[in-house]
């Protein structure tokens, strides 16, 4: 079992930041790859970004240049830095450990004037 822990969400204005961390705990020997997804409201999950063990990454084309995605592999903590907000960046983010059903409970990040 693995137990993950979204934090770091809120309410910021059009261009502002905000970085997301994801903590994991229990069996993580067995964690590889990493995940941030999101889920605007009315909409379906989508995946923004991933890291793999060796910090190799990928990112959803909508925010390529804006977010950036790290791990502490000694902490067991994935981030998103999430920069230039956008209105359309509105949705509950989750973690997740790839090729698993493990997920965390989401953190709602809020961009509005």
């Amino acid at each position: 079992q693995v137990r993950l822990v979204e934090s770091g969400g809120g309410l910021v204005q059009p261009g502002g930041s905000l970085r997301l961390s994801c903590a994991a705990s229990g069996s993580i020997f067995s964690i590889n790859a990493m995940g941030w997804y999101r889920q605007p409201p009315g909409k379906q999950r989508e995946l923004v970004a991933t890291i793999t063990r060796d910090s190799n990454t990928n990112y959803h084309d909508s925010v390529k240049g804006r977010f950036t995605i790290s791990r502490d592999n000694a902490k067991n903590v994935v981030y998103l830095q999430m920069n230039n907000l956008k209105p359309e960046d509105t949705a509950v983010y989750y973690c997740k450990v790839l090729w698993t059903d493990y997920w965390g409970q989401g953190t709602q990040v809020t961009v509005s004037s």
